[in-house]
């Protein structure tokens, strides 16, 4: 290429004076000449990668459709392992946890979150940020759904392993032999006063017997109230464990104290007539986590289907109680 020569007029002389430039004016060409085309190629290469489909692009675009696709599958996977979780759970609360009379996991700790919305904030930057995030989510929570589920395994095997023990102490018999009722006065569950002659609700179960008849604890357990107490003469109570406790009231007199222990079937007191009572009776209560549960539940131990049958009948009897 051949090289330009450039000239100055020179006023003074009335002619064109042929001009040199300088080293650093050189560079300076060379340098903007360089930039220029710095410039125009990044220019040109905007819009190809703008307008055109290159190889580049349309390989980015493939990789970014298929994770796209790959987080997508991992969600609805995610979903179906959340239903799987769900039907453990409920199975956990209403057969496991109900065959050992433990409490359900509260809703408040099963439905708790795996963390804050800040936890994800580092993911807002990517690509298909929405369904990124989205996805972490489900599987931090269902992360936070199987620890809490494998805490409450354990408790299960625990209360697994203690059942033998806790089956002894559960009242399982009648506190009265069947062979020594006059009548079941009353069962569990709204009757009539036999004094005010208003419908109140009944506690527990009213046996009629003659005074002086046995009653047997009903599980094994310490004796934790032996007294008079109002409206149930002389009573006792009997702390089974495992949340269970057992009330006997109207009684003649006491055969234990507080602080002993005692095994289902021992004789703990006699039937008498003392208190709020209208006829020599034994009320029995049975208390479980502090609420009064209907005792014909438990007699499952020395009632053959048959007896078992009558007596649900008898205790139906929407009659007037004894106390």
């Amino acid at each position: 290429m051949k090289r330009k020569i450039y000239y100055r007029y020179n006023p003074q002389t009335l002619i064109y004076e042929r001009v040199y430039p300088s080293l650093k004016d050189r560079a300076y060409a060379v340098f903007r000449h360089l930039i220029s085309g710095i410039v125009v190629g990044i220019a040109a290469l905007v819009v190809v990668l703008y307008f055109f489909d290159t190889p580049w692009a349309q390989e980015r675009e493939k990789k970014d459709k298929l994770k796209d696709a790959e987080y997508e599958i991992l969600s609805k996977r995610a979903d179906e392992m959340m239903e799987i979780i769900k039907d453990m759970q409920q199975r956990d609360d209403n057969l496991y946890r109900a065959i050992f009379h433990g409490d359900p996991i509260p809703s408040s700790i099963r439905s708790s979150g795996a963390g804050t919305a800040s936890r994800y904030e580092y993911l807002a930057d990517l690509p298909s940020a929405d369904l990124i995030i989205q996805t972490s989510k489900k599987i931090d929570f269902i992360a936070k759904q199987i620890y809490i589920q494998s805490n409450s395994f354990d408790e299960v095997l625990e209360m697994a392993k203690n059942q033998k023990d806790r089956l002894s102490h559960i009242p399982s018999i009648q506190p009265v032999a069947m062979k020594y009722w006059k009548r079941m006065a009353s069962g569990y569950g709204v009757r009539i006063d036999p004094i005010y002659g208003t419908p109140r609700f009944h506690a527990g179960m009213d046996f009629a017997a003659d005074i002086g008849t046995p009653i047997y604890v009903t599980g094994d357990g310490t004796v934790s109230y032996v007294d008079w107490k109002q409206g149930f003469g002389k009573c006792i109570i009997v702390d089974h464990g495992y949340g269970f406790q057992t009330l006997y009231a109207h009684l003649n007199d006491y055969k234990v104290r507080v602080g002993q222990n005692v095994k289902r079937g021992e004789h703990i007191a006699d039937v008498g007539n003392t208190g709020k009572s209208t006829g020599p009776h034994l009320h029995y209560e049975v208390h479980v986590k502090g609420r009064p549960d209907n005792p014909a539940k438990y007699y499952f131990m020395d009632l053959t289907p048959e007896e078992y049958d009558r007596m649900l009948q008898v205790a139906a009897n929407h009659g007037q109680v004894m106390d």
